[in-house]
C-alpha cells in the first residue's frame, strides 16, 4: 500500500522540497494496537518513524516521536491518575488506624488480666490459708462463673449457643486439663507461698513450646529454646532456696503448669477452626459449666461439703469474712480467666505464655507489696504496768 503526504513549507525556507513517504500498512496497525487506539476511530497521517513537521514559518523543527503530541499527552495523563488512584492515602491511614486500635485493645486486655489476677492470688491464699480445702475452693469458684454464665444466658447479655454433641464431644478434653490446671493451682497455693507458687509456674514456656510442637506443628526458633533456658535454670535455683518449699506444692505447681499450657493449646486448636458459634466467650463459658460438673462429685466424695457456716465456724474462721473473700476471689477468677481467653484469641500460645510469666512477675511482686504492708500494719500491744 503506498501513500503519500505533501509538507507545505514556508517561503522561507526554499532548500525544503516535498518528500515522497511510504508507509506499510502492518505498520500503522502495529503503532494502533500497541497504543490501544483503534485506527477506525483516530485518523492517523501517511508519516515515516521520524519526520519533520512545521507549525508555522517562524517555529523551529521538531522530532516527532509517531504519536501526535495530543494522545501522548491523553495516555501520560490516564496513566498518572491510574497510578495516583492504586494506593489511596484514607486506605493507608484506615490501616495505620486499625492496628493502633488493635495494639491498644491487647494493652488493655493484659492490664485487666494482670489486675483481675493479682486480686484473686491475694484474696484466695487468704481463703485457703483459713479453709484447707482446696477442692471446695476450687468447686466455689466454678459455681460462681458458671451462674456469671447462667444470668448473661437468661438476661441475653451474650447470644445463648447452640452445641452440637460432636462439639461437646471435642470440648471435654479442655474442661478436664481446665479443671485440673486449676485444681493444681489451688493445692499449690495452700501448701507454699504465693510467690513460690508463681515462681515454678513461670516454666510455662517451656511447657507452650513442647505442646505447641507436638499438637499445633509449630518449631520453636533458636531464640525461643534460648529464652526458655534461664527461665528453668531460674525455677530450679530458685526452688533450692526457698524456704517454704515442700514437694506437694512444688509437684502441683509444676502439674498446674502442665495441665493449663493443654488447655491454652487444645484451646487454640479449637479456635483455628473458625466456627461461629464456638467464639472466646462462649468456649470458655461451656469450659466453666463443664469444670463445675466434673469437680462436684470428686469434691463431695472426698472432702465433703466444707463451705457451710456451721463447719467454717468450727474451724474458728469468721464466716462472713470467709464467704466475702471467697466470692471476691470467685469473681477475680472467672474475670481474668475470661480475658485470658480473649488474649488467646489473638496471640498464639507461645505469647501468650510469655505474657503469663511477666503477670507472674507482677503478682510476686504485688503479694510481696501486699505482704509487708500487713505486717507493718499490726501494731503491738503496749503494755501494760
Amino acid at each position: 500500500m503506498q501513500s503519500s503526504a505533501v509538507f507545505s513549507l514556508s517561503p522561507s525556507l526554499p532548500l525544503l522540497k516535498p518528500r515522497r513517504l511510504s508507509l506499510r500498512h502492518h505498520s500503522l496497525t502495529t503503532a494502533s494496537s500497541d497504543l490501544n487506539i483503534s485506527p477506525n476511530v483516530v485518523s492517523i497521517p501517511s508519516l515515516s518513524r521520524r519526520s519533520w513537521r512545521l507549525a508555522s514559518s517562524d517555529s523551529p523543527l521538531r522530532a516527532w516521536s509517531g504519536v501526535p503530541s495530543s494522545i501522548s499527552h491523553s495516555l501520560d495523563t490516564n496513566r498518572f491518575k491510574t497510578a495516583a488512584t492504586a494506593v489511596p492515602e484514607s486506605a493507608e491511614e484506615g490501616d495505620n488506624s486499625g492496628k493502633l486500635t488493635k495494639i491498644l485493645e491487647l494493652g488493655l486486655l493484659f492490664a485487666m488480666w494482670y489486675l483481675f489476677n493479682i486480686y484473686f492470688n491475694i484474696y484466695n491464699k487468704q481463703v485457703l490459708k483459713a479453709l484447707h480445702a482446696p477442692m471446695t475452693v476450687t468447686l466455689v469458684q466454678f459455681a460462681v462463673g458458671s451462674v456469671l454464665i447462667t444470668i448473661m444466658w437468661v438476661l441475653n447479655l451474650y447470644k445463648r449457643p447452640k452445641i452440637s454433641g460432636a462439639q461437646l464431644a471435642a470440648i471435654l478434653p479442655l474442661a478436664v486439663v481446665h479443671t485440673l490446671g486449676n485444681l493444681f493451682t489451688n493445692m499449690s497455693l495452700g501448701k507454699v507461698s504465693v510467690s513460690f507458687t508463681h515462681t515454678i509456674k513461670a516454666m510455662e514456656p517451656f511447657f507452650s513450646v513442647l505442646l505447641s510442637a507436638m499438637f499445633l506443628g509449630e518449631t520453636p526458633t533458636p531464640w525461643v529454646l534460648g529464652a526458655i533456658v534461664p527461665i528453668v535454670g531460674g525455677v530450679a535455683l530458685a526452688s533450692i532456696s526457698e524456704v517454704s518449699f515442700n514437694w506437694a506444692g512444688f509437684l502441683s505447681a509444676m502439674a498446674s503448669n502442665l495441665t493449663n499450657q493443654s488447655r491454652n493449646v487444645l484451646s487454640k486448636k479449637v479456635m483455628v477452626k473458625k466456627d461461629d458459634s464456638l467464639d472466646n466467650i462462649t468456649l470458655f463459658s461451656i469450659i466453666t459449666l463443664m469444670s463445675l460438673v466434673l469437680m462436684a462429685p470428686v469434691t463431695f466424695f472426698t472432702e465433703g461439703i466444707k463451705f457451710t457456716p456451721s463447719y467454717i465456724q468450727s474451724a474458728g474462721v469468721n464466716v462472713q469474712q470467709i464467704y466475702t473473700k471467697s466470692l471476691i476471689a470467685a469473681l477475680c477468677f472467672h474475670a481474668y480467666q475470661q480475658v485470658s481467653y480473649m488474649i488467646l484469641a489473638r496471640v498464639s500460645p507461645v505469647t501468650h505464655s510469655v505474657g503469663n510469666c511477666v503477670k507472674r512477675v507482677v503478682v510476686i511482686v504485688s503479694s510481696v507489696i501486699f505482704l509487708y504492708s500487713r505486717v507493718k500494719g499490726i501494731k503491738p500491744k503496749p503494755k501494760t504496768a
